[in-house]
């Protein structure tokens, strides 16, 4: 337990934290892969836009696994 700016901290909401970053930033990225996927060779075209298509899944995966369920 950590005290940070007056109030105290655990390390389970420093994680939850941190996988809302990645969370967020998986999201975003997606939609660069998205868009990136129109200006890249037609060969790696379906490769770049799969990619997105994961990156939107696992930034959806990470707080529903990871974080659990708030009533119990």
């Amino acid at each position: 337990m950590r005290h940070y700016l007056g109030q105290t901290w655990h390390n389970g909401a420093i994680m939850n934290i941190l996988a809302v970053a990645v969370s967020i930033f998986l999201f975003v990225s997606s939609f660069v892969l998205f868009a990136y996927a129109f200006a890249v060779p037609e060969e790696f075209a379906a490769i770049v836009f799969f990619t997105g298509i994961m990156s939107a899944s696992l930034s959806l995966a990470i707080p529903f696994h990871l974080m659990g369920r708030r009533d119990s």
